[in-house]
């Protein structure tokens, strides 16, 4: 990309600065949050139940209503502009983690556990889509595919940043920095983000509030009854999208209690934890940005997808059965690899979908991944609390991550039988109307 083209860019400055900036201030909070909360809501306890029912439910809450909201917010950002979206998702983490700034007693935590799952269901995952949207507003067709890249290198170098932050500043200091950062963020895109799409104009006033209702929920059955014939026609669609269920069953598990039982097996505090999300971020940068386009164009996306599954079968069976504090070091280091099932899933549905049907594919199988996000906190926080509990009926503390393990194992025997086809032609009716136009642009 030249110096022309590197100016064309310019306009993403104001972007990703301020996007950086609320990862960093999100991600620094990760370590000592598991310390916190335990600390109010089991005093002078290494293990609490509690938290890992908490988090399993505020999981499960958040997987229900963002398969919801996050299609409505990308479509409102494309009739009302990128900004006021963007603002809007950003500034939802300032209020909770305010909170623990001021006091962080048990009833604070409660508080900050039920703003932090409105945040979730507003923020979590929007922000990135309507930051795609935004970039793709700005930037050539050729040179996307490197920006996203750029955006995805970003996030993980955001995260490397916020754990360094976590691991040497105070425990005291942390919430109070992290709060400024956040403040700063909406701040700076007000005043320097620029908009990139026209707002919509207002509704005609002969249109009734319930035929508008009516239409909009027609137009949304459409769009999913469409979405569903388009993967259950394709045999890759299909199988990637159970592999993508399964992995999601196993991983959204082990994520939502990890650090939990990380704290209870080991006594680990906030700068262990910041190491080992160190380790991962770290090597994530590197193999999304180096590694994945150099052994593409080599392997294809169905051999990097089994072998990024493989190695997170590695990662969740060495912390299962870690024995020593060292294993679950060399357990994050997997992390490198596994990273790769997103961008390869990603490329497999965009194989397998035709130009136009690209955003309804790759929204459907993110449907997919929600529900399996959602079910999983139901079986794995039960599960990992009686077996890091004095009633577990035998000595294996990590006893639920094996077998969140195994959801993986299923994951990766049809990733094995994945044929990655051309994508064929439309073979059922469609209401071009309703259902062609996409939810992000």
């Amino acid at each position: 990309m030249g110096f022309e083209g590197m100016k064309k860019l310019k306009p993403l400055l104001h972007l990703l600065l301020p996007l950086c900036v609320h990862w960093i201030a999100e991600e620094m909070t990760v370590s000592v949050l598991v310390d916190v909360t335990t600390g109010a809501l089991c005093p002078g306890k290494t293990t609490c139940s509690e938290a890992i029912y908490i988090n399993g439910v505020q999981q499960t809450v958040v997987g229900i209503f963002k398969m919801i909201v996050l299609p409505i917010l990308g479509q409102l950002a494309d009739e009302y502009g990128r900004k006021p979206l963007l603002i809007l998702t950003v500034s939802t983490t300032i209020i909770p983690f305010g909170l623990l700034t001021i006091n962080k007693s048990r009833e604070m935590v409660y508080a900050y556990y039920i703003l932090r799952t409105i945040s979730y269901i507003i923020s979590q995952g929007s922000i990135f889509c309507i930051s795609v949207a935004y970039a793709a507003d700005v930037v050539d067709v050729s040179s996307r595919a490197a920006v996203f890249s750029w955006i995805t290198g970003l996030f993980s170098a955001s995260h490397v940043l916020g754990n360094v932050l976590a691991r040497f500043l105070p425990v005291g200091y942390i919430f109070q920095v992290s709060i400024g950062l956040l403040i700063f963020v909406p701040v700076y895109m007000q005043v320097f983000l620029e908009e990139t799409v026209a707002p919509k104009t207002e509704v005609s006033q002969s249109s009734t509030l319930k035929s508008n209702t009516l239409k909009i929920v027609k137009e949304r059955y459409n769009s999913m009854r469409y979405a569903a014939n388009l993967v259950t026609s394709s045999p890759t669609l299909k199988c990637i999208s159970l592999v993508s269920f399964f992995y999601e069953l196993g991983m959204s598990g082990i994520s939502g209690v990890l650090l939990y039982y990380l704290k209870s097996a080991f006594g680990f505090n906030k700068n262990q934890f910041s190491e080992i999300l160190m380790m991962v971020g770290v090597g994530s940068i590197v193999s999304q940005i180096v590694v994945l386009p150099l052994i593409n164009p080599l392997f294809g996306e169905k051999v990097i997808l089994c072998m990024a599954l493989l190695s997170s079968i590695a990662y969740a069976m060495l912390y299962g059965l870690a024995w020593a504090p060292w294993v679950p070091y060399l357990s994050a280091s997997f992390g490198v690899i596994y990273i790769l099932v997103k961008p390869s899933t990603y490329a497999v549905i965009s194989k397998a979908a035709l130009s136009a049907d690209q955003g309804k594919a790759q929204g459907f199988v993110a449907g997919i991944q929600s529900v399996a996000s959602l079910l999983s906190p139901i079986v794995m926080s039960p599960l990992t609390s009686w077996f890091l509990s004095r009633d577990a009926p035998f000595n294996c503390k990590g006893f639920s991550i094996l077998c969140a393990s195994l959801c993986m194992v299923v994951s990766l025997c049809y990733a094995s039988t994945l044929k990655v086809e051309a994508p064929r032609e439309r073979t059922f009716d469609e209401n071009a109307e309703n259902i062609e136009a996409p939810l992000l642009t």
